[in-house]
């Protein structure tokens, strides 16, 4: 692993999915892993791993300024140091434009957006007074590529990638590291969290299409990998002396990817519309 960053490590979205994969392979590394979650038990013991690693779950919601500041001083009062953030909270919201209401677009770039801001205001002052650290933030292929009926999924995280890209060149002069992992179809709880927009259930004129967009994507994330392949990139960045800005997930989404680069706007709609229809 990078070495000079020392032992702790913050993971956002522990309690589920490819948080709590990423929290239990560091601590089973040797790592002083510290799992925010919203829902923590007041009373929850560390869970003990190898090398005298450990997870310790601490409530943190990515939507409220106080969690998230309460959440990164509790890990340097334990610790005295934090080198490592891995952020992995985050949801999907699925519906068309026409029928996502403010309010409900909102919710969304709160937790996906605002959420990672919020920690990364935290955790960075940290990271600097150390000089340096590693961030890496589990974005998704929605970062790049505009998904149909999950529009905004898909802005929420083009947002969060250009904030984090800006961010890599902000603090590369003091030692600070960041990488973006986009995941394509994973087999996660992602899938059945997913919520939808309240007028994709009633007479939508989109509701047929929405709903074979989304059960066509669905069905590839319910036979994808689990999260063990995002972990495996991690731990590949987390190794790297120099860690790439963004490494994509799944071989699929990689050849999109490659196209989004090489072909014209048109020709790559014409493929989006035909994987999710």
């Amino acid at each position: 692993m990078t070495e000079g960053y020392g032992k702790a490590v913050l993971v956002t979205g522990a309690s589920s999915g490819i948080g709590k994969a990423v929290a239990e392979y560091l601590r089973d590394r040797g790592y002083h892993v510290y799992g925010g979650a919203r829902r923590v038990p007041v009373d929850a013991a560390p869970q003990a791993g190898k090398d005298g690693g450990f997870l310790k779950m601490l409530r943190l919601d990515v939507r409220d300024d106080a969690s998230v500041q309460a959440a990164v001083d509790a890990v340097l009062k334990a610790e005295g140091d934090l080198g490592f953030l891995v952020n992995c909270a985050g949801f999907g919201l699925a519906g068309s434009v026409e029928d996502t209401t403010p309010d409900e677009a909102q919710a969304q770039f709160d937790t996906n957006f605002f959420g990672p801001l919020r920690v990364y205001r935290a955790v960075l002052p940290a990271m600097r007074k150390r000089g340096g650290g590693f961030i890496a933030v589990v974005s998704s292929v929605a970062g790049f590529i505009p998904l149909p009926f999950q529009s905004m999924y898909s802005a929420s995280k083009y947002a969060l990638e250009a904030m984090t890209e800006s961010m890599r060149m902000e603090v590369a002069p003091f030692g600070i590291k960041v990488s973006l992992i986009e995941p394509g179809d994973i087999k996660t709880g992602f899938t059945s969290a997913r919520e939808w927009v309240s007028a994709a259930k009633g007479d939508s004129v989109y509701k047929e299409r929405c709903q074979k967009a989304v059960a066509s994507m669905e069905k590839s994330e319910l036979a994808g990998p689990g999260p063990e392949v995002v972990v495996r990139v991690l731990a590949g960045l987390m190794r790297a002396k120099n860690p790439p800005a963004r490494v994509i997930v799944g071989p699929m989404y990689k050849a999109v990817g490659f196209l989004k680069r090489i072909v014209t706007d048109r020709f790559l709609e014409f493929v989006l519309v035909k994987m999710y229809s």
